[in-house]
C-alpha cells in the first residue's frame, strides 16, 4: 500500500475526510497522541485498523466525535454527571465510557456494550471528523505495543505503507492518551489516567471519582484470558521500547546516585545507555516529552533505559502509569 504523506492545509485534510468516509485509514494529529482513524460505524473499516496496528481484537477503541450532537447519536442517554464533564472538559483529553447505541458495531467495542468517546481539542482532528460526517475510531497511530506517537515522523515510522494517508502537523502538546473516565457505574472511575486529573474531574463533578484499583500496579489478574478490557491499554503491555528498561523508586538523590552506578557498569560492559531523568516538579514536560525519549532511544539503538520515578500525585501519577508499563513493571527501589 502507497500512503499518502499530507499537510494539515484545509484542502488535504479534506482529502483525507473522502478517504475516511470511503472506508480507509487515516493517522492525524490531536493534543494527546497522533491517532489512526476509521469510520467508527463502519466494520470493515475498523477492522483495518486492528491489522495495520496488529492490535488484539478484543482492545477497544476510542471514538472521536466533533460536536455534542454526534454524542446523542452515540449513546442512549447522556446523565447530568456527563453533561458537567462535557462542559467542562470538551473539547479536551477526556474519554467517557458510555452505554453505547446499537448504531456502533461490536468491532469499534471489542465487544462490549459500552463504548469509550472524547471531543479532541486540536482543530485539525476536529475538521476531519466534521468533514468526514462520521464519528472516527481512532487508537494510537503506532504499532501495538510500541511508544505511541507524539511526532509526525513517528507515525510515519511505523505505519507508513500501512494506512492510506497520514496527515502531518506540529507535535503533540500533551505527549499521552486521554483520561479514561467510566460513566457507567454508581460511581466515577478512572480506567486510564491523563494530563486531567482525579482532583480535576472531582471539581468538575462535586463527588467523588475513584481510581482503578489496578493503575500503576503489575497486572496479574489481566493474564486471565476472561478479562476484557473497557479501556485501551488496561490488558496488554503498551508503550515498549525494543531496550531493556529499568525504573528507579526512591529519593532522588539516592535514584540519581543508583542510575549513575548503573550507567558505568553497562557502559563499562560496551552497551549503550540511555538516561530518562525529569524534574520531579515539571510533570506536564514530562508528560510531553515521556513517549518521544522512548523513541529516541530506539532510534539510537539503546541497550537499556534508566529511568527514575516520578511522584505518583497529579499528572505525575500519569506520567507513571506510561513509564511503569513501558518497563514492564521492572522496578528497582533504592
Amino acid at each position: 500500500m502507497k500512503t499518502k504523506i499530507l499537510n494539515d492545509t484545509t484542502e488535504e485534510i479534506e482529502e483525507a475526510a473522502k478517504i475516511i468516509a470511503g472506508g480507509g485509514l487515516v493517522a492525524f494529529p490531536t493534543e494527546t497522541v497522533y491517532g489512526l482513524g476509521a469510520d467508527a460505524l463502519n466494520s470493515q473499516a475498523v477492522g483495518k485498523v486492528y491489522a495495520a496496528k496488529g492490535r488484539p481484537s478484543d482492545n477497544p477503541m476510542i471514538v472521536h466525535i466533533s460536536s455534542y450532537d454526534d454524542m446523542k447519536k452515540l449513546t442512549p442517554q447522556i446523565t447530568r454527571d456527563m453533561e458537567k464533564l462535557m462542559k467542562v472538559f470538551w473539547p479536551g483529553a477526556m474519554t467517557m465510557i458510555v452505554e453505547r447505541n446499537s448504531v456502533i458495531p461490536d468491532v469499534t467495542t471489542g465487544g462490549l456494550d459500552t463504548v469509550g468517546i472524547r471531543m479532541p481539542d486540536h482543530p485539525v482532528a476536529l475538521k476531519l471528523i466534521a468533514e468526514a460526517r462520521c464519528p472516527i475510531a481512532a487508537p494510537s497511530a503506532n504499532l501495538s505495543g510500541k511508544p505511541s506517537p507524539t511526532a509526525a515522523q513517528h507515525v510515519i515510522d511505523d505505519l507508513a505503507g500501512r494506512v492510506d494517508a497520514i496527515i502531518c502537523s506540529d507535535d503533540c502538546k500533551f505527549g499521552i492518551e486521554s483520561t479514561v473516565i467510566d460513566m457507567t457505574g454508581q460511581t466515577p472511575m478512572i480506567l486510564r489516567p491523563g494530563i486531567i486529573t482525579k482532583e480535576d474531574l472531582e471539581t468538575a463533578l462535586g463527588k467523588k471519582v475513584l481510581l482503578d484499583p489496578t493503575l500503576n500496579k503489575r497486572p496479574d489478574k489481566f493474564n486471565n484470558e476472561d478479562f476484557r478490557p473497557k479501556a485501551p491499554g488496561m490488558k496488554y503491555k503498551h508503550y515498549a521500547p525494543k531496550a531493556q528498561m529499568i525504573v528507579y523508586e526512591g529519593r532522588m538523590e539516592a535514584v540519581e546516585a543508583a542510575i549513575d552506578r548503573e550507567r558505568v557498569e553497562r557502559e563499562a560492559l560496551g552497551q549503550k545507555v540511555c538516561v530518562i531523568l525529569f524534574d520531579d516538579a515539571e510533570h506536564k514536560a514530562a508528560a510531553h516529552q515521556f513517549f518521544a525519549k522512548l523513541r529516541e532511544a530506539d532510534r539510537e539503538g539503546a541497550d537499556v533505559i534508566l529511568a527514575a520515578a516520578l511522584k505518583e500525585e497529579g499528572v505525575g501519577f500519569s506520567v507513571m502509569n506510561r513509564m511503569l508499563k513501558s518497563a514492564g513493571y521492572n522496578i528497582r527501589k533504592v
